[in-house]
């Protein structure tokens, strides 16, 4: 038995239906399932599945009691963090994304450009935007990061 690959990273809406709105309109995911679990706190969550229907994203309204790592950040202003720093997309053209993620609401924070990874060198074109909903998002065009082969 072994590890297949990422299933899902969770995240907790400050605005749930902006971030499902930023998520399928300009990422391209759809909504799998949605559910609430009274139990846990949680009046609206969903699943959503990437365009290649390998990896999820599952949104948490933002009172859902979950188990998290860090801490909430107590206001816009203020960063608070844990262990995960972004999550990254493979994307066809990083400026086409970056430019229609601006065009949502995502704030700039890093604007498209290559980088040159390591020796031997690899080079990988990249950009990285604060979603409407403050996670970091790094696009990045398809790269082969297995330098073993």
């Amino acid at each position: 038995m072994s590890v297949k690959g990422l299933a899902h990273v969770a995240i907790q809406a400050k605005d749930y239906q902006a971030t499902l709105t930023f998520y399928t309109q300009v990422l391209g995911f759809k909504i799998g399932h949605h559910w609430s679990l009274p139990s846990f706190q949680i009046q609206e969550a969903a699943m959503l599945i990437s365009p290649d229907q390998r990896t999820c994203i599952e949104i948490f309204d933002n009172e859902a009691v979950i188990p998290a790592q860090g801490k909430k950040a107590l206001s816009d202003e203020d960063i608070a963090h844990g262990t995960l720093l972004h999550f990254a997309f493979y994307v066809d053209n990083v400026e086409e994304v970056y430019q229609k993620a601006l065009a949502h609401g995502a704030k700039a924070f890093i604007e498209p450009d290559e980088l040159s990874l390591g020796e031997p060198p690899l080079v990988v074109r990249n950009a990285l935007v604060h979603s409407p909903n403050g996670e970091v998002i790094e696009f990045i065009e398809d790269v082969d990061f297995d330098m073993s082969s």
